[in-house]
This record gives structure tokens, sequence and C-alpha cells, in this order.
């Protein structure tokens, strides 16, 4: 299989076991750092694909680094109710998975001691072509 980040993502976000479980190496492991856990293979296919609801989501970045991919990721509940942003720090070799440290985060409102002393501005969307 080509190693493909965009592609990986897509099968995540479609819960899709088979497609998931083919980009990794069987031995692979994943850490979700924000919640203390650490899955085989098998238990991230299960925490995945068993999640209830339908989801949808946008790779806003990708970087490589040797045999690391980074990628930041926007992932939503179709129906809206939800919204995270992921980074993953994804160790490929052979083409596959052996590794991801993952970060979710919950999306929302700045907490309300910041909005009350004027701290910060909204991120202002990306321009199509402007440097990141």
């Amino acid at each position: 299989m080509h190693w493909n980040p965009q592609e990986y993502w897509d099968a995540v976000l479609r819960q899709d076991g088979d497609a998931i479980r083919a980009y990794f190496h069987p031995d692979a492991w994943v850490n979700w750092h924000n919640t203390n856990e650490h899955f085989t293979l098998e238990e991230f296919i299960r925490a995945n694909c068993e999640y209830p609801g339908d989801w949808d989501g946008q790779v806003e970045k990708i970087l490589s680094v040797g045999s690391q991919v980074i990628t930041v990721t926007h992932v939503f509940s179709r129906d809206g109710k939800l919204s995270f942003h992921v980074v993953s720090f994804l160790r490929v070799t052979d083409g596959r998975i052996r590794s991801i440290e993952e970060y979710w985060g919950d999306d929302g409102l700045p907490p309300q001691w910041r909005q009350e002393k004027g701290l910060g501005v909204p991120i202002p969307p990306c321009q199509e072509g402007a440097a990141q």
C-alpha cells in the first residue's frame, strides 16, 4: 500500500475498520494523551469505529519529517454538535503506520476570564495560497 495521510484520514472519518487496518503494521499502537489511553491496533479501530454518530472532517496541515508524518485535522460530527482539532504524530515505516501519538482538543469559546480581559481575537480564516 502507498502511504497517503489524506486517504488514511478519509478512512478514519468514514469509520471503515478494514480500510483503517490496511494502513497499519499489525503490531502498531496508538496513544491518546489527553485521556491517558494506550491502544493496540484492534482497540484503536474499535474506539474509532464504535464511536457514536456520523463524522466528517478536513485535514488542515500535513508535515513530513523523516519517518514521521504530522497531521492537523478538524474532525466534527455531521449533526454539528461536536467539533475537535486533532494533532497526530504518525511514525511510518515500510509504507505503514507503526505508531501514533495523538492529541484531541475540543473546539469551543475561549474561557470566560480571557474574554473578560479582552485577550486575543478570533483566528482569521486562511486565504488560499497564503503561507501558514
